[in-house]
């Protein structure tokens, strides 16, 4: 859930929904405002008719009559009653009390009064969230003296409230609620899944340069990114195919005049200098070989395929041990590994002739781990300071305990291996071993067929 939450997919999606959320509660605010104030107003109109009503059938009774009258009409909200009080003084009239006034003519005198009733500022049930908690319409009382003197008093009280609700109001807008989380989903998925098909193109970029562009699909926005995308990739490939080609025909061209210097190197008389000028040839040599094989490694025209570890590992390992190393193969992963067969056979056998070199011998196990593979070979060298770690991985760069000419090499294999694991969609990482010795771990994606 945390991990739904923090990707945009939820981002978008809660900010999505909370917006429709508020833009519904908003209009629904709206909404009961306005339809309170018209209650109120047909409220106050039909406390405006029944007070008129009462008050002109209550004048033209006798005064013997009314008491029986005022007791069966006055039930209601509109409450005509006698009193001891006398007339009010002369205060404000009220809207309510000026229209009625016009109402029931120049013989009637109406006098508001200062009291309030309780029932105004008594809270008010409603089913509606955002309902009023009080009546807020006509409300008050007032003194009326009819025409022949009797003095009455009219209160004007608030509506009942309406019953309670059978069911909460809450679980009425659940299925409101559910709908608006539905319809927040799915405009997220059509707004993130153009996204997700870039990140996911980026990703198969890194993993495999000659992948399939992107097709143009989606609104014109996404179809210009995807083309966008596509344009990269195709500049990206042509770069790399330039940078290959330019460094595969530099050392392939090299290869002649050094061919020619060991030639003519045989017709040099002091033998100590002609051996000397050997091992340099030799040592250019070996690293245009190795600059060659740094070009194929960036090379990535390959046929990518459906190779199984195990056997590719075996027969690494066994073509390293005809050759005289020492290497031994322990565990399976029991697992199939997407990858270009010649690059990802490079990749292995650089690694273990690199622990054979510096370390005397390679011990290669793997295990299967989640969707991946991991593969650790370790040798009985000295170890690598931890401040050199990275630099190793660097073109040409060699560890100073190993500049020898005996020890061979250029500075390049691990490099090669870390280029091809990485287009791979695997990494390389270098530890020192805690029983001695330097542990190369080689982590390689699982292939799922059909995905």
């Amino acid at each position: 859930m945390r991990a739904f939450f923090g990707s945009m997919t939820g981002r978008v999606f809660i900010v999505l929904l909370l917006g429709i959320v508020a833009s519904a509660a908003l209009t629904q605010w709206l909404a009961v405002g306005e339809r309170t104030r018209a209650i109120e107003r047909y409220r106050d109109f039909h406390a405006l008719e029944r007070a008129e009503q009462l008050i002109t059938t209550a004048d033209v009774l006798p005064a013997a009559s009314r008491p029986t009258y005022l007791r069966v009409a006055g039930r209601g909200t509109v409450k005509l009653e006698r009193t001891d009080l006398a007339m009010a003084k002369a205060l404000p009239p009220t809207d309510f009390s000026t229209i009625l006034q016009q109402r029931v003519g120049p013989t009637i005198t109406l006098g508001p009064l200062a009291e309030r009733p309780l029932e105004c500022d008594q809270p008010r049930t409603s089913r509606d969230f955002f309902a009023p908690s009080q009546w807020r319409g006509t409300c008050e009382t007032m003194t009326v003296q009819l025409t022949d003197g009797e003095i009455m008093k009219l209160s004007v009280l608030p509506p009942r409230s309406p019953p309670p609700a059978q069911h909460s109001e809450w679980l009425a807008m659940l299925p409101f609620l559910l709908s608006i989380a539905g319809l927040a989903y799915l405009v997220t998925r059509m707004t993130v899944r153009p996204l997700r098909t870039l990140a996911q193109a980026a990703k198969d970029l890194g993993n495999d340069i000659n992948h399939p562009p992107v097709v143009l699909s989606g609104a014109a926005e996404i179809r210009q990114a995807s083309a966008a995308f596509n344009a990269m990739q195709a500049r990206i490939r042509q770069h790399i195919q330039q940078r290959t080609e330019m460094l595969a025909a530099i050392t392939h061209d090299l290869q002649t005049p050094l061919t020619r210097m060991r030639l003519r190197l045989e017709k040099v008389r002091d033998e100590e200098l002609q051996q000397r000028l050997i091992d340099d040839l030799s040592a250019m040599q070996q690293m245009v070989k190795e600059g060659l094989d740094l070009a194929r490694s960036m090379d990535s025209s390959e046929t990518m395929q459906a190779l199984d570890l195990d056997a590719l590992l075996d027969s690494v390992c066994s073509d390293a041990t005809d050759v005289g190393q020492s290497v031994e193969l322990r565990g399976r992963a029991a697992m199939a590994l997407m990858g270009r067969p010649l690059a990802i056979r490079r990749c292995l056998m650089n690694l273990i002739d690199n622990a054979v070199k510096y370390g005397h011998y390679a011990h290669v196990s793997v295990e299967r781990l989640v969707g991946a593979a991991r593969i650790r070979i370790r040798d009985g060298g000295p170890g690598i300071d931890q401040d050199q770690m990275a630099r190793v991985f660097e073109p040409f760069y060699r560890v100073e305990s190993s500049r020898s000419r005996a020890s061979g090499g250029t500075g390049l294999g691990l490099t090669i291996a870390r280029n091809i694991a990485e287009q791979h969609g695997g990494s390389v990482v270098l530890a020192n071993h805690a029983e001695g010795g330097l542990e190369v771990t080689l982590v390689v994606p699982e292939y799922y067929a059909g995905r």
